[in-house]
């Protein structure tokens, strides 16, 4: 049975730690940031986009037996939804005028989905009176799933940034890329930590963070890609 005190704490601590990671990734851009009002309106539908998720994942998990198509489904199904609901809302939007403003947006649409995400995990032992069950799983996700969502996401969003002055065509190419390396690394993540003891889950995040690592490197990458000159033409005669 529910009550207000789980759903109070599970939202803290669902939430509190979320936003520690959000202003951390919004610091990657502070020479040009972006629109308060767009990082609300992108967390949030990050956050609406778990409700379009669940009913897909359960179709899913209804024809199919658990093993590693049906996870590897459930991985194209959260970043497929991750990256079309910043693609509808956010990306044709005039505020997108640098390269690095899509991977920030695509990390702030994961961390509003992981948001949501934790809170309905940390429901089950909360409401259960579970407190210290309710704290390790929380820290747990703290240190792998809200990451691997980052980094996830992140990857389709740096694919594109890497395409920003290039044709659509290319675009296409980078950002379908992009999506194939996000979902391959959410499912290894996925079977790693259903197939591995307990006692080495450690060793599965060590290797989120490493990743991490990599995608801050990749990100002050993004920030030196500087506008071509023929990009600054078509903007005047626009």
């Amino acid at each position: 049975m529910l009550n207000i005190e789980a759903v109070s704490l599970a939202f803290l601590f669902g939430f509190v730690p979320i936003l520690i990671w959000l202003i951390f990734w919004l610091f990657q851009d502070l020479k040009h940031p972006e629109p308060k009002r767009l990082i609300a309106l992108t967390f949030l539908v990050g956050m609406l986009s778990v409700f379009l998720v669940i009913p897909l994942q359960k179709i899913a998990a209804n024809q199919l037996p658990i093993g590693f198509l049906l996870i590897l489904i459930w991985a194209a199904i959260e970043e497929g939804m991750k990256f079309f609901v910043v693609w509808l809302v956010v990306l044709h939007s005039t505020a997108v005028d640098e390269p690095i403003d899509i991977p920030i947006y695509m990390i702030t649409a994961a961390l509003g989905f992981a948001a949501l995400e934790n809170t309905l995990f940390l429901l089950t032992p909360l409401s259960g009176g579970d407190l210290l069950q309710g704290l390790v799983t929380g820290n747990l996700r703290f240190i792998g799933a809200t990451l691997i969502h980052v980094l996830s996401s992140a990857v389709i969003g740096g694919a594109l940034a890497f395409a920003f002055f290039k044709s659509k065509s290319r675009k296409f190419v980078y950002g379908t890329i992009g999506v194939i390396l996000a979902v391959s690394l959410h499912t290894l993540f996925n079977l790693s930590i259903i197939n591995t003891d307990a006692s080495l889950l450690l060793i599965v995040f060590s290797g989120v963070w490493v990743g991490i690592v990599f995608l801050l490197l990749a990100l002050e990458k993004i920030k030196l890609i500087t506008r071509p000159a023929w990009w600054e033409k078509a903007s005047i005669k626009k």
